[in-house]
């Protein structure tokens, strides 16, 4: 039994010194202090556990974890702090019958990722000219991780595209480790093509394929209506990431769950590299081509960087990929 405590006092103080770095008040030494302490007290518990003392040691430290606990719950995030630039507006919206306007879409000119021209516009669509919808996953590490994008396309060759992303202040750069311990804030982003594809395909140089989506226009309306109220919403309402359950892919199944049944989760959904394997058996990409050569098809990384800043960026990286 006193094996079994220690082991799970040792899991609990694991999780909190890393609370404690990412959200302690103050800077580096501050924090490194926070945490040091706390596993000062984890060890003189240990210590009293291996000695015996389970009355005097299991007592002192859940009450020192219950006080963490309390300061973890009650930690509220913000939409108002020093953001990085990309990041520093929030799209929101409004629908007027078929018209939604949209604020704050982001139409950045990257030269690279630090030189860059700012520009966020109000845009205007007409849900009754959409006819697509585009997956975008973007791969810069690992296989089983990646970003995805949703791209609408409406009857006169504009796009606009939703992100869901971490909103990182200017002195912060991600983490995945960091997104599990209230790092970050939680944004949905609006933007064109030629910024937000373009700065994936062309200045990270990001793996990045592009699928379509097979789905009735009602429900592509519904799910773009979905992402201005759930846009709205960020903005009336913060709430942080989390690198597994409010991250670029489990908040667009959630809506996309409210509009298509059934729709069963997998751990794709979890692994995003994944995602458009689950997309191609749940039924939504096209099924006249096996995933293998859609993927190959839907590779636009090069069509990108040969397209790049021109006018018809979005025609240009679509060629090659089937019609539905």
């Amino acid at each position: 039994m006193t094996v079994l405590i220690a082991v799970l006092v040792a899991i609990a103080s694991a999780w909190s010194a890393l609370a404690l770095w990412y959200k302690a008040r103050g800077g580096l030494a501050a924090r490194a202090a926070a945490m040091a302490a706390w596993l000062a007290l984890t060890g003189a518990c240990l210590v009293g556990l291996w000695h015996g003392w389970l009355a005097i040691a299991l007592p002192a430290f859940s009450a020192a974890y219950a006080g963490l606990l309390i300061w973890w719950i009650g930690l509220p995030p913000s939409n108002d702090r020093d953001w990085a630039d990309d990041v520093a507006q929030m799209v929101r919206g409004t629908v007027n019958g078929d018209r939604v306007t949209l604020q704050n879409v982001r139409n950045f000119t990257w030269r690279s990722q630090i030189d860059y021209t700012p520009r966020w516009e109000t845009r205007s669509y007409d849900l009754a000219r959409l006819i697509t919808l585009d997956m975008i996953v973007s791969y810069w590490s690992r296989r089983s991780i990646a970003h995805m994008l949703i791209s609408f396309g409406f009857d006169d060759g504009t796009h606009v595209v939703f992100s869901v992303e971490i909103r990182r202040e200017k002195s912060e750069s991600f983490s995945e480790v960091g997104g599990f311990f209230k790092e970050f804030e939680l944004c949905i982003l609006a933007a064109d093509e030629r910024d937000i594809v373009r700065l994936r395909t062309n200045v990270r140089r990001e793996e990045t394929f592009l699928f379509r989506l097979n789905m009735p226009v009602a429900a592509m309306r519904s799910l773009l209506l979905a992402y201005v109220e759930e846009a709205n919403s960020l903005v009336r309402l913060p709430r942080f990431y989390h690198t597994i359950t409010g991250n670029c892919t489990t908040l667009v199944w959630r809506m996309l769950k409210r509009i298509v049944q059934p729709l069963p989760f997998s751990y794709r959904v979890l692994l995003s590299g994944y995602l458009p394997e689950y997309v191609y058996e749940v039924g939504a990409l096209d099924q006249r081509y096996p995933i293998e050569e859609l993927r190959a098809l839907g590779y636009i990384s090069e069509r990108a960087r040969e397209s790049d800043q021109s006018a018809q960026f979005s025609r240009d990286i679509r060629q090659g990929v089937p019609s539905l």
